[in-house]
Parts: C-alpha cells; sequence; structure tokens
C-alpha cells in the first residue's frame, strides 16, 4: 500500500463454513449513485482495492476468504447495500454473504428484532435487491434464510471439453452465472480426495465457457431423495479455482432452477444440499423463478487490523 492505512475493523461470519468478513467503517469514499455502479468503479479505486488485498490475503487472510464493504443502499427500500469481494476481485452476488449479514445486522441492532419470530432484511447487492429473513427464537438467531433475485436457465446440455472428457454442462443465472455438471460425468465425486481434480476440472470448465461470463461451476453428486425432495451434495468452484465451504447460497439457487425445470422440484419440495464440509443448506423454489436457501451463520469474530509501515510484506501475499 503506497499509504499506512488507519485500523480496519471488522467483523467475521461463517455461513455454513464459509467466511465472511464484514467492513461498515474505515472505508475510502466510493462513488456511484448505485451498488451495481460502485462495483463498477471498485476495481479502479486504489485505496478500496488496496483494503481489499489487505483483508483477503495472507496472513491477514488466506485465498478462500470472502467478505462485503457494506455501502449505502440505492433507495430506502433497504437497509444497507454491499459490496462482495474476494481474492480476485468483486463479485456481483454472494448468497452466504447475503446470510451473514442479515445475522450481522439484528446481532449488532442495526436492524431491530424481536426475541422470537423472523426478521427480514433487505440488502441492495450488484446483481440486485434480495432478502435475509432473519429467524429468532429465545433471543438468539437460529438461521437466516437468503430469497434471491430470479433465477433464469440459460442453456441445457453445453458441451464442454476438459482433461477427463467431454461433459454436457447446464447453465443458468442466479445473480451470477452457474454451471452445472455432475461429477461423475468427470470420472469424479465430491469427496475431499477429489478437490484438486474437481478444482482442475472447474476451471476448464469456466475457461471454456467464458463467452457466458460463468462466475462458479457446480461439481454435485446425487444422494439418495429425502421424504422433502432431492438430495445432493456439491463442490463449487468459484472465481479462479477457489472452493466454497459452504453449499453455495448462488449456487443452490441455481441448482433449484435446473431441478424445477426438470420436474424434480415442484410446490412445497425442498433441495437438501450438501457441502464438502458437510453443512447442509435447504432450498425452495417459488414462483417466477424466486428461489430461498436457508441455513445457519454464526460470528466467528471482531478484529482491528492494521499495517505496520516497515512490514515489507504490505497487503500480503497469496499461496
Amino acid at each position: 500500500m503506497s499509504t499506512t492505512p488507519r485500523p480496519v475493523r471488522t467483523t467475521d461470519y461463517h455461513t455454513a463454513g464459509e467466511p465472511f468478513r464484514i467492513v461498515d467503517e474505515d472505508l475510502p469514499p466510493i462513488p456511484g449513485d448505485t451498488v451495481a455502479e460502485r462495483r463498477a468503479l471498485a476495481l479502479r479505486l486504489g485505496p478500496l482495492d488496496d483494503l481489499r488485498r489487505l483483508l483477503v490475503r495472507e496472513p491477514r487472510g488466506h485465498s478462500g476468504m470472502y467478505g462485503g464493504f457494506v455501502v449505502p443502499p440505492d433507495d430506502d427500500g433497504a437497509h444497507f447495500g454491499v459490496l462482495f469481494w474476494h481474492k480476485d476481485g468483486y463479485s456481483t452476488a454472494c448468497g452466504h454473504g447475503t446470510m451473514a449479514l442479515g445475522a450481522w445486522a439484528v446481532d449488532t441492532g442495526r436492524v431491530p428484532a424481536p426475541g422470537d419470530g423472523d426478521v427480514p432484511v433487505r440488502v441492495d447487492v450488484p446483481s440486485g435487491r434480495v432478502t435475509a429473513t432473519v429467524h429468532r427464537a429465545g433471543g438468539r438467531t437460529t438461521g437466516v434464510t437468503f430469497r434471491n433475485v430470479p433465477t433464469r436457465v440459460l442453456a441445457r446440455k453445453v458441451p464442454v471439453t476438459t482433461a477427463y472428457g467431454t461433459v454436457e454442462v447446464d447453465l443458468a443465472d442466479s445473480g451470477a452465472c452457474y454451471a452445472s455438471v455432475p461429477a461423475r460425468a468427470l470420472g469424479l465425486d465430491t469427496g475431499r480426495v477429489s478437490l484438486p481434480a474437481l478444482v482442475r476440472a472447474g476451471g476448464e470448465i469456466r475457461a471454456a465457457l467464458l463467452e457466458h461470463d460463468v462466475y462458479g461451476v457446480v461439481l454435485y453428486d446425487e444422494l439418495p431423495d429425502t421424504p422433502d425432495g432431492p438430495h445432493q451434495r456439491n463442490v463449487t468452484v468459484f472465481a479462479d479455482g477457489q472452493i466454497d465451504r459452504s453449499p453455495c447460497g448462488s449456487g443452490t439457487s441455481a441448482r433449484l432452477a435446473l431441478l424445477g425445470e426438470d420436474g424434480r422440484l415442484g410446490p412445497g419440495d425442498v433441495l437438501t444440499h450438501e457441502s464438502v464440509a458437510g453443512t447442509v443448506f435447504t432450498g425452495r423454489l417459488m414462483a417466477g423463478g424466486i428461489t430461498e436457501v436457508t441455513g445457519a451463520t454464526h460470528r466467528t469474530g471482531t478484529h482491528t487490523f492494521v499495517l505496520d509501515p516497515h512490514d515489507d510484506l504490505g497487503t500480503g501475499f497469496l499461496l
């Protein structure tokens, strides 16, 4: 960094195992009238991107870190806006982050909530307005339901050649574009031993679909259905080879739309969606392409990060 920043305070959560680092103060000015405009300008703002790198890179972060800068909403209809970030830049959507932000807003008193019951937290994100409904019981947050922007199926059975053979990929836009492919079509499964191969395959699929602006690749296994509906486990590889530790909120939305088009998910049915870490989201497909994804999110800490002016590592490094 060209200058030594002030101390930066963050509140960290995890949603089903995936981290989310929240910054709501100590931010440099971010021009733009909407969250989407602010995201478009963010990559050109040196001080803001310096801050992103400081928080996402080692030794303060790691290559799998995710977070968000809290910014003003587009209008009074939302409680606040957010710019989602990861090690490679700024994303248009983040379901697990929206869920963490809902819990944070309630836990900090930014959005008043009862001890028992549900409270909606409306958030403007680059892809539109989303809602995190925070579930409360006994004076604590017990879960969050993420209602996404409308999800639409873009294409089916797109052929893609990989080192593991040619596969047919389905595409859906759930605020960001996700490609879905069964892991077994690549001769793989979604166990931890397969992670290096899944990351390689996910990167090859994403590179082959550059014209579709694919953000994440959902590699999934079919598990025995539950009494409520389909049951799947997935590894989502997003951005430049990052692995989502959660079942992926926006990726779950994409799976819901595809399952609905396949006739496997109807009114009242529930997708049980597992992650490589063994955590679970449940998802429902509503009318008009609206999806709802429910999971648990927990605060992991509050931090004050500094950059020593004599630290030769500066904003850090990635391995």
